[in-house]
C-alpha cells in the first residue's frame, strides 16, 4: 500500500470514528438526556435502574480515545497535504478539548448526580448541578463535536481533492514531448 493510500484510510477512518461519535452524542441529547434529567433526582434512579449493564462511560471513554488516537495518526500522516491539515488540526483540537474539559466539568457532575445522590447532597443541589451539566452539554459538547465532525469532513475532502491533484501530476506527460 502507498503512503497515500494510508494516509487517506487512516483520515477517512478518523472522519468515520467522529461521524459515529457525533451520531451518539446527538442520540444522548436528544433521546437519552431528556429521560435522565426529567425530575431529578427522581430520574437518576431510574436512569441508574435502566443503565445496570451498560452506561454512556463504557462507550464514549473508548470512542473518545479511538477519536484522540485516529485524530493524532490522521494528522501525523496528513501533514503534508497543506490544503487539509490545518482543518484535521482544528478537528483533533476539538476533540481533545472537549475530551479533556469533560474529564474536568462532566464526570464529576456525573458522580455528584449518580453515585454520591440524594445521600450526600440536597435535591436543590442535585437539581442545580443538572441543569449545569444539561446547559454545558447543549451548548458546548454537541457544539463542539458537531464543529469538529465538520471540521474532519473538510479535512478529508480537502486532502482527497489533494490526492487527486497528486496523482494527476504524476501521470501527466511533461510538456514538450510527444505521445
Amino acid at each position: 500500500m502507498t503512503y497515500q493510500r494510508i494516509t487517506f484510510m487512516t483520515i477517512l477512518t478518523y472522519l468515520w470514528v467522529m461521524m459515529i461519535l457525533l451520531g451518539s452524542v446527538v442520540l444522548e441529547t436528544f433521546m437519552i438526556y431528556p429521560n435522565v434529567f426529567h425530575n431529578p433526582p427522581q430520574s437518576f434512579e431510574t436512569t441508574l435502574a435502566f443503565m445496570a449493564v451498560r452506561s454512556p462511560h463504557d462507550f464514549f471513554l473508548p470512542l473518545g480515545f479511538i477519536s484522540w488516537l485516529t485524530g493524532a495518526g490522521a494528522l501525523i500522516l496528513g501533514w503534508r497535504a497543506k490544503s487539509a491539515r490545518y482543518w484535521i488540526l482544528s478537528s483533533l483540537i476539538m476533540i481533545v478539548c472537549q475530551g479533556l474539559f469533560s474529564m474536568a466539568f462532566f464526570w464529576p457532575r456525573n458522580r455528584i448526580m449518580f453515585v454520591e445522590g440524594i445521600t450526600m447532597h440536597s435535591v436543590d443541589f442535585l437539581k442545580q448541578t443538572a441543569q449545569e451539566f444539561q446547559t454545558l452539554h447543549y451548548w458546548l459538547r454537541l457544539a463542539v463535536n458537531v464543529v469538529g465532525s465538520a471540521f474532519i469532513f473538510t479535512g478529508f475532502l480537502k486532502f482527497y481533492r489533494h490526492s487527486i491533484m497528486f496523482n494527476d501530476s504524476l501521470t501527466q506527460k511533461p510538456s514538450g514531448q510527444g505521445g
